[in-house]
């Protein structure tokens, strides 16, 4: 019988590696410029075309490659980074694994330009599935360029499963992004199908996050910078009003390496306590040095995972440093110790607690309350007269006004929940607002209770939905359109959404570099906030979180719901609270909101007789 184990060929081997490394052009692109970051580069420019499906060239005046090293460093496993196992341990470059150019040319079309100083001429490589198709010198500056053209070309199965060129080219952004900040002293920049994203000039730290993440930020951050004999740290982290309801602009990086650690961003969190809400989120750029031996970063092909020898040590050192940048610049809560000269003036302070005040006090209900037994939820039976009937506590001002009306109004009104059972709503019962967060209508046989959040997400979910799939929602023209100007990485993510923000009553339009104009919004919206309003939707839209794979349209339907609904809190008028129960009771799915949440609690006669022992 034969033998069945064989060893694969380059191609296959290196294409089995590639899904790995090299899962969308996003992850050639971070490979490219950390590449060029490693020779030494001090201008490295990006051009795309397609959302770099079609083209990903990066051009870099590093130190370039001699020809022999030229075709070795698409070899698998080929690196100048390290030599021996101990280096693993002394890693200062961002690459060391000598997959990335391998994986590249196995799946995309690659040409390599490349020249060293010395060298009188350079050398040009055409390479494709792995194997060299050209090799001829040529005459070029020192440097290199790589052009990855016609990415997955030979799996046809991979290029199927990328998204759309907007979608793809905010994964880009992302990267480019994590590099350009990691390295401000480089001039970075990005060109997109002819036209220029980004222009980064090499400058500061604090200048490079301005350019990348919006002049917003300017005035509004605080520099951290802690110096230990152990690690390093420095960067800026965002005042409390500039927290987000979303994870935005934080990033991390551990020896100039962008990386994901939920346990780091916890000890920013905690930073941050009792200054933001708990649902909000700061803004950092925080960069962490310390000796590559303390750390190990061969957890993943992305490098994006690391570890720490003493993890607890690196919390406690962040959580510090950011707790004492606060402070020094006033930002952290005080407590004041100074006692308010007011408070001496009081009786209570000035004058003695004789035997009579003491008796006096004790007899008191109050003091009764704190200290006897049964007591804290005693009403005095002499005075039951001055308890009005319970209804009126519900009864809004204007109830007077409306009353009669209202009564013919809800006169047998009949609704039906999305589970078939009709809730009958008595003629001479009104809709009561409890806590300015629910509605309580009676029924025939007992009563419901409903969220008016929820309850108003599921209309605007169905209504959304409607126009989404061809029935676009009614738009007003804005007498004055105002303008909004947006980060590039923003600016991509608009442009994907403009259509169908259109469908949904929002008009928008381009109006020059990273900048639009909102010339409508939905007829049903206040106009006014529009401005916030898209901010706030882009910034939701980015950090959209599931278990479950939404598609781009229905993320957007579910973020304008949650964002448009009526919100905890909210006063409404009884032909507000009618409206939106009929409306709610006429969508396919009453009875939960679009995260799934219950939208109303049924209670019945006898459910609730049983509940009182009867």
């Amino acid at each position: 019988m034969p033998d069945k184990i064989l060893l694969l060929p380059d191609n296959i081997a290196n294409q089995i590696a590639a899904g790995e490394v090299i899962q969308r052009p996003a992850s050639a692109v971070k490979e490219l410029l950390e590449n060029a970051v490693d020779a030494g580069a001090t201008e490295i420019k990006l051009i795309l075309q397609d959302a770099g499906k079609a083209l990903v060239q990066v051009t870099d005046n590093g130190s370039g490659m001699s020809e022999t090293d030229a075709r070795m460093s698409f070899e698998r496993h080929a690196t100048s980074k390290i030599q021996t196992i101990e280096d693993l341990f002394h890693i200062r470059t961002m690459g060391f694994r000598g997959e990335a150019l391998a994986s590249i040319a196995a799946v995309a079309q690659v040409e390599l330009k490349t020249k060293k100083e010395e060298d009188q001429t350079g050398i040009c490589l055409e390479i494709e599935n792995s194997l060299v198709k050209k090799q001829e010198p040529i005459a070029m500056t020192t440097g290199t360029s790589i052009v990855m053209k016609n990415l997955f070309f030979n799996v046809p199965a991979r290029r199927n499963f990328l998204k759309s060129n907007a979608a793809e080219m905010r994964h880009i952004v992302d990267e480019f992004t994590r590099v350009a900040l990691s390295f401000p002293h480089i001039f970075f920049s990005l060109t997109a199908n002819g036209q220029q994203i980004f222009y980064l000039e090499s400058g500061s730290l604090k200048q490079r996050i301005l350019q990348l993440l919006g002049n917003t930020y300017n005035a509004k951050l605080v520099s951290v910078k802690e110096e230990t004999d152990y690690m390093y740290i420095y960067g800026f982290v965002g005042k409390p009003d500039t927290a987000k309801k979303t994870r935005g602009d934080q990033y991390f990086f551990v020896n100039n390496r962008f990386i994901k650690s939920a346990y780091l961003n916890h000890a920013v969190m905690s930073a941050y306590q009792q200054m933001i809400p708990g649902d909000s989120f700061p803004m950092y750029v925080l960069f962490i040095d310390l000796d590559p031996t303390q750390v190990d970063v061969n957890v993943h092909p992305t490098k994006q995972e690391i570890k720490f020898e003493d993890e607890k040590i690196v919390y406690a050192f962040v959580q510090a440093a950011i707790k004492h940048a606060l402070a020094q610049f006033s930002v952290t809560p005080a407590l004041d110790f100074d006692l308010d000269s007011s408070i001496q003036q009081l009786s209570s302070i000035q004058q003695p607690f004789t035997e009579e005040r003491r008796s006096a006090a004790v007899s008191t209900s109050i003091f009764k309350g704190f200290t006897e037994k049964h007591q804290a939820h005693f009403i005095d039976p002499g005075k039951k007269a001055g308890i009005k009937n319970w209804r009126d506590f519900f009864e809004t001002e204007g109830k007077a006004q409306g009353t009669s009306d209202k009564a013919q109004e809800l006169s047998q009104t009949s609704l039906m929940s999305s589970e078939g059972s009709r809730f009958t709503i008595s003629d001479d019962v009104s809709l009561i607002q409890l806590h300015n967060q629910f509605i309580l209508a009676e029924t025939e046989n007992g009563f419901i209770l409903i969220n008016q959040q929820a309850a108003h997400e599921r209309v605007l979910f169905e209504k959304l939905s409607e126009a989404i799939s061809g029935h676009p929602v009614a738009t007003q023209r804005t007498m004055f359109p105002a303008t909004i100007e947006l980060s590039p990485a923003d600016s991509v993510l608009l442009e994907e959404l403009i259509t169908d923000l259109h469908q949904l009553g929002y008009i928008v339009e381009p109006f020059g570099k990273n900048t639009f104009v909102i010339q409508g919004t939905p007829a049903d919206v206040d106009q006014g906030n529009e401005k916030i309003v898209l901010e706030k939707l882009l910034e939701q839209f980015k950090h959209f979180s599931s278990d479950l794979k939404f598609s781009k349209r229905e993320k957007l339907i579910r973020l304008l719901a949650k964002q448009q609904a009526i919100k905890a809190g909210r006063q409404l008028t009884e032909k507000e609270m009618l409206v939106l129960v009929e409306n709610l009771f006429s969508c396919r799915q009453a009875n939960t909101s679009p995260d799934g949440k219950p939208v109303y609690l049924e209670f019945k006669l006898d459910q609730l007789e049983r509940m009182f022992g009867k």
